[in-house]
C-alpha cells in the first residue's frame, strides 16, 4: 500500500505560539483586574521588567556577544518569566538531545542508553523558536512601536524575509550548536534595535502600557489577539516559503515544537545515543540514500519520523511512505524478500532509482543478513547497531523444563529452571503445554502475548486459559472490562463474539484477521492500557502492530503449518520487553521432543538472506515490470530495459538467483511472453542493431498497467468484459458484482454448498440467469449441494468467484458485517477484507475500462459500485459520507435530520446542526459543513470542465476549398 502525505512549514507555525506575542496575550484579558497581576510589579525588584533590563545590562556588556546573541538572551528570559512558573523541559549536549520529564509517572529510561545532559541554560534559550520565529522577534521594536495595522495586507509589509539560504551544516542539527555556529550575518533591515538609546525594558514598558491604555473593542481582545498572531504566524512562514531560504529550527532542524508533539502524544522524553548518532550521520546530511538495521523495538521508528519531518517542514519536499503493512510509516525493507509485496516494494524502488537522481531514499528493517546486497541495490549507506532499550532473555520449554538459549554452549541450551505449578490430572488433559503456568506467572501485573499456529488455535487457548483461571482475575480492572465488551457490542451493531464476551472479563482476548478493523483496534487499545494483559495472536501481529509484552509465548515453532523462519522468529520474540517499564523481556518458546533438533538449529542459525523476487512472481514482478517500463516511457528499447534491469535487486543477484538463463535471456523470454499476450508490439532480436528498435504498448497493454491489472487475469477480465456488452443484466448490480469480485481470492474459497444452494434460491429469476451467463448452471449448484456426482466439468475459479460476488450481494443489500458473516458462515474479518478488495479491484477494473473506449458503458456503472463497496451502507447515505469526518452514524443521523444531499450540508448552519444532531461538537460541526462546500465546489468545476470540453470547437472540421 502507498500512501502520499503533503504538508507544510505553515500548518506547524500555526500550532506554535510565538513566545513574545504570547507576554502581550497575557497582558491583555478581558477582566478589569490588574493587567499585569501574575507580574507583581511594574517596576519591583522582582518583576519582568526588572529581570529584562538586569539581563540585557549583563549580556551587552560583554564586547564578545552579538546582535543575534543579545536577542537570543532577552527572549530566553520571556521564556523562563515568573508567570509560566516552570522550567524548560529539555536540556541538551553535545551528543544528542535529553528531554527532562515534567511527570512523576513519564517513562524512565536506562541512564547508560542516554547521553547526559550538562549544558547550561543560557545556551539553549531559543531552542523553542525555529528560525522564522527568531526573525520576527527581531522586528519586535519596529512591530510593537508601529500603530496596530487596519488589514491583513499591512501586517504581510511589516514581514520580515528569512536570512538563512541553507540547511545548517551537519553539526548544528545539534540543538546546542543551534545558534553558537550561526554566523552573525544580518542584513540592516533584520538587526534588531537592541544597542538603540532607549533600553528594552522601556521600550517594553511603555508598549505595555500603550496597550493597556487601548480603547476597549467590540470584540473579545483574545480573540483579536490570537487572530493576530495566526496573522503574523502565516506572514512569517509565507516570507519563509517564498524566499529560497529554508527554515530551521532547534531539535534537528525542526522547530522545538515538534519535540513537544513527541512528548506530549507519544511519551518520548529522551533520545537513545543511537538515534542522535544515525540523525548525525554525514549521508544524511548530504541526502545521500541510507540502510539502517537494528533490532525490534530499538526505536527506528522515531528516526524515522524525524527524517520524514525534515523533509517535509524543513525542505518543503513531499515524502512516500511505503507501508508494507498496517504498522507505522516506515520502509520494512526485509520485505523485499516476501513474495508478491516483495516484488512490489522492488519495482518501485527500482523505478525511483532510475528516474530520479534526486530522490533520497531510507530503508529501515530489524532483520537484515545481506545487507551487501541491499546497498549495492539501492546506492546507500549502512548503519547498524544492536542496541535494545531493555534486554531480552530467549528460552525455550520441553517438557516441565525450560532452558535458556545459549550459542556458547554445545548443544545451544542450558537448563534455566523447573516449572513450579501443581498441575491437576483434568488441568494436565486440557493444557499439556503448561500454558496457564507460564502466563500465571506475569498476569495481570504484566503483559503477555502467546503466539498461536492458527487463527483457531487463538481462540481455543484464550479459552482454555481464561477457564482455569482464578476468578480473582475478574476483579481486575473491571469496570474499563465491562466498557470494552459494550465497546465490542456497539461496534457489532449489538453482536459480540461469544469467545470474547467469555474471556475479556478475566483480562484475555485473541487478536487474528478474524476480527474486522474496528473490533481488533479496540483490543489493541485495550491492551496497551493494561486493561487485557493476555492476547493470543497470530504471527501477522508480531510484523504488523506495536504491542510489547514482559513476556513473550510461542506456542509452537510454526505459521499454521510451516516451520518458522529464523526473521518471523526474530519478529515474534523482539516484543518482549516494554522500554521504560521492564528491566527485561523474556521469550518461552514451546517446544515437543521431536521438534528440539530443529529449534536447535532455528535459534543458532543467522538470519535468512533477502533476495528479489522478481522472478517467482511473474505476472506481478517480471513482466509487470517490463510492461509498465515500456508504457511509463521510462525505457523503450531492449536496450534500455536491460540497463534498468540491471540496477534492479535481480541484476545485482542474478548470478545466485538464474544460474540456468542470463538475465538478457530473461529479459528477451519476459517481453516475448508480453508480445505474445496482446500487451506489447515491436520486434526482438537478438541482433545488436535489432536492441534499439522501440517497443510500444497496445491500447490492451496500457489499460492492464493503468488498471494495475495482475497481467495473469487481464485477457480473462477483457473477454468477460467483452462477454458482458452482449447482455449485461442490470435488473441488479448482481452481475456487475461479479465483474468486480477480485480473481486472487477464489482460491482460498471454500464454498457451503447447502448455503450456496440456498442464496441461490433467494435469487429472482433475473439474478439467477447471471450464473448461467457466467457458467455456473443451477443443476451443479444443486447437484453439489445434495452430493452427486458431476459429469460436466464446469470451472473451479468461476464457482468460488460467483459464491464470493454473492457474499458482497448479499452484503450491499444488509449492509451489516455481523449478519452476513453468519449466513455464509465465514469470519467477519474475512468477509471485511473481502469488502475491501472488492472495492479496490472495482476500482481497478473503472481505470481499465477508461483506456478502452469499447468499454465506455462500464464507466457509470463501475463508478457507482466502487463507492457502494467502499462505503457499504444504504445507498442514500452514500452522497453524505463523501464528507470528511462523516461515517455511517453520523450520516444516519443527518439524514433523519433531514440533510439528505451533499447541498444539504454545504448550506447548513453549524450552530442548527449541533443542536439537531446528538454529540456533535461545534468544531465538527464547522467542519461538516466547510468540507461539504469544498467537495460541492470540486463536483461544480469537474461538472463545467465536462461542459467547457463538450463545447469546445473541434480544430479538424472539415473545410470547403
Amino acid at each position: 500500500m502507498y500512501v502520499l502525505y503533503k504538508l507544510r512549514c505553515l500548518h506547524w507555525y500555526y500550532f506554535g505560539v510565538l513566545i513574545l506575542t504570547v507576554l502581550f496575550l497575557q497582558c491583555s484579558n478581558d477582566s478589569e483586574e490588574d493587567m499585569f497581576g501574575d507580574y507583581d510589579s511594574f517596576y519591583g525588584n522582582d518583576s519582568l521588567l526588572a529581570q529584562v533590563d538586569d539581563i540585557e545590562h549583563k549580556y551587552l556588556q560583554d564586547k564578545n556577544t552579538d546582535v543575534r546573541a543579545a536577542g537570543e538572551i532577552v527572549l530566553g528570559n520571556f521564556q523562563s518569566g515568573s508567570h509560566h512558573k516552570k522550567k524548560d523541559n529539555f536540556s541538551t549536549s553535545e551528543n544528542v538531545v535529553i528531554l527532562k520529564a515534567d511527570k512523576e509517572d513519564a517513562l524512565q529510561m536506562n541512564e547508560n542508553d542516554l547521553v547526559d545532559s550538562s549544558q547550561e541554560p543560557t545556551e539553549f534559550i531559543l531552542d523553542d523558536l525555529p528560525s522564522s520565529q527568531l526573525l520576527y522577534f527581531e522586528k519586535m521594536d519596529e512591530l510593537s512601536s508601529a500603530s496596530r495595522p487596519s488589514s491583513v495586507s499591512e501586517r504581510r509589509n511589516k514581514c520580515v524575509n528569512s536570512s538563512s539560504d541553507k540547511i545548517r551544516s551537519p553539526s548544528s542539527f545539534c540543538p546546542d550548536a543551534e545558534h553558537r555556529n550561526r554566523p552573525a550575518d544580518f542584513s540592516s533591515d533584520s538587526k534588531c534595535d537592541l544597542f538603540k538609546s532607549e533600553s528594552l525594558k522601556d521600550h517594553l514598558k511603555s508598549a505595555m502600557t500603550g496597550n493597556a491604555k487601548a480603547p476597549t473593542l467590540q470584540v473579545s481582545k483574545t480573540k483579536q489577539l490570537k487572530e493576530a498572531v495566526l496573522s503574523e504566524e502565516i506572514c512569517v512562514a509565507r516570507k519563509t516559503i517564498e524566499s529560497s531560504s529554508v527554515d530551521i529550527g532547534p531539535f534537528y532542524g525542526l522547530p522545538s515544537k515538534v519535540k513537544d508533539l513527541f512528548r506530549q502524544f507519544r511519551g518520548i522524553e529522551m533520545l537513545y545515543e543511537w538515534q542522535h548518532e544515525c540523525l548525525m550521520l554525514e549521508s544524511l546530511q548530504q541526502r545521500k540514500n541510507l540502510i539502517y538495521s537494528l533490532p525490534t523495538s530499538g526505536g527506528k521508528t522515531l528516526v524515522a519520523e524525524i527524517i520524514i519531518l525534515q523533509e517535509l517542514l524543513c525542505r518543503q519536499k513531499d515524502v512516500l511512505m511505503i507501508l508494507p503493512y498496517v504498522a507505522i510509516v516506515q520502509e520494512k525493507l526485509h520485505m523485499l524478500g516476501e513474495g508478491s509485496r516483495g516484488a512490489t516494494l522492488e519495482i518501485t524502488l527500482a523505478k525511483i532509482l532510475y528516474t530520479s537522481k534526486n530522490t533520497q531514499i531510507i530503508g529501515m528493517s530489524a532483520t537484515l543478513n545481506n545487507a551487501g546486497d541491499l546497498q549495492k541495490f539501492l546506492q546507500a549507506e549502512y548503519y547498524t547497531s544492536n542496541f535494545r532499550p531493555v534486554e531480552l532473555k530467549e528460552y525455550v520449554k520441553i517438557r516441565d523444563t525450560i532452558y535458556a538459549v545459549d550459542s556458547k554452549t554445545e548443544n545451544g541450551f542450558t537448563f534455566s529452571r523447573l516449572l513450579n505449578f501443581r498441575y491437576s490430572s483434568n488441568l494436565e488433559k486440557a493444557d499439556p503445554d503448561h500454558i496457564i503456568a507460564l502466563v500465571t506467572e506475569v498476569i495481570p501485573k504484566y503483559s503477555c502475548l502467546i503466539f498461536c499456529p492458527t487463527k483457531k488455535n487463538c481462540e481455543n487457548v484464550a479459552l482454555m486459559v481464561c477457564k482455569y483461571l482464578k476468578k480473582e482475575f475478574k476483579a481486575h480492572r473491571e469496570k474499563e472490562k465491562q466498557d470494552l465488551v459494550k465497546n465490542l457490542k456497539t461496534i457489532g451493531n449489538g453482536s459480540i463474539c461469544p469467545v470474547l464476551k467469555q474471556t475479556i472479563p478475566f483480562g484475555i482476548a485473541y487478536h487474528h484477521s478474524g476480527l474486522t478493523n474496528d473490533e481488533r483496534k479496540s483490543i489493541e487499545e485495550a491492551y496497551s492500557a493494561g486493561v487485557l494483559c493476555l492476547l493470543a495472536c497470530t504471527a501477522t501481529l508480531a510484523a504488523g502492530v506495536n504491542l510489547p509484552a514482559r513476556r513473550v509465548i510461542l506456542r509452537a515453532p510454526y505459521v499454521a503449518n510451516d516451520f518458522l523462519k529464523k526473521n518471523q522468529y526474530k519478529q515474534m520474540i523482539g516484543r518482549a520487553g516494554r522500554a521504560g517499564i521492564d528491566s527485561a523481556g523474556e521469550s518461552i518458546l514451546i517446544v515437543q521432543e521431536k521438534d528440539k533438533h530443529l529449534v536447535r538449529d532455528l535459534v543458532n542459525s543467522p538470519l535468512e538472506n533477502c533476495y528479489s523476487n522478481l522472478l517467482l512472481e511473474l505476472t506481478k514482478g517480471m513482466q509487470s515490470l517490463l510492461l509498465s517500463l515500456i508504457g511509463l516511457k521510462i525505457a523503450v528499447t531492449h536496450e534500455e530495459v536491460e540497463d534498468f534491469m540491471r540496477s534492479t535487486l535481480l541484476g545485482v543477484q542474478q548470478q545466485l538467483l538464474s544460474k540456468e538463463k542470463s538475465l538478457s535471456e530473461i529479459i528477451k523470454d519476459g517481453l516475448e511472453n508480453l508480445i505474445g499476450k496482446g500487451l506489447l508490439e515491436g520486434r526482438i532480436s537478438e541482433k545488436d542493431h535489432n536492441s534499439r528498435c522501440t517497443l510500444t504498448v497496445t491500447p490492451l497493454g496500457k489499460a492492464t498497467y493503468k488498471g494495475s491489472i495482475d497481467l495473469a487475469y487481464c485477457n480473462l477480465l477483457y473477454r468477460e468484459l467483452k462477454k458482458g456488452l452482449e447482455g449485461l443484466i442490470l435488473e441488479s448490480n448482481l452481475h456487475l458484482l461479479y465483474l468486480a469480485t477480485p480473481y486472487d481470492m477464489t482460491s482460498n474459497c471454500s464454498p457451503d454448498w447447502m448455503i450456496y444452494l440456498r442464496q441461490f434460491n433467494q435469487l429472482s429469476a433475473a439474478e439467477q440467469k447471471v450464473a448461467d451467463v457466467v457458467g455456473v448452471p443451477e443443476s451443479f449448484i444443486t447437484k453439489k449441494a445434495s452430493g452427486q456426482a458431476i459429469r460436466k466439468n464446469v470451472d473451479s475459479a468461476v464457482v468460488n468467484r460467483l459464491y464470493l460476488s454473492f457474499v458482497l450481494y448479499t452484503l450491499l443489500k444488509e449492509t451489516n458485517i455481523w449478519n452476513v458473516s453468519e449466513k455464509f458462515n465465514m469470519s467477519r474479518g474475512y468477509v471485511q477484507n473481502l469488502l475491501n478488495s472488492a472495492a479496490s479491484f472495482a476500482s481497478c477494473v473503472l481505470h481499465f475500462c477508461e483506456e478502452l473506449e469499447e468499454f465506455w458503458v462500464y464507466k457509470a456503472l463501475l463508478t457507482e459500485l466502487t463507492k457502494q463497496l467502499t462505503y457499504c451502507v444504504k445507498t442514500e447515505l452514500i452522497p453524505l459520507m463523501e464528507v470528511a469526518g462523516v461515517l455511517e452514524a453520523r450520516a444516519k443521523q443527518l439524514y433523519n435530520a433531514g440533510y439528505k444531499t451533499l447541498a444539504h450540508l454545504a448550506n447548513a448552519n453549524p450552530e442548527t446542526l449541533v443542536k439537531m444532531i446528538e454529540h456533535l461538537s461545534r468544531r465538527q460541526a464547522k467542519q461538516i459543513v466547510s468540507s461539504a462546500k469544498m467537495l460541492l465546489s470540486e463536483k461544480a468545476e469537474a461538472l463545467q470542465e465536462e461542459v467547457e470540453e463538450l463545447l469546445k470547437v473541434p480544430t479538424d472540421i472539415p473545410e470547403t476549398h
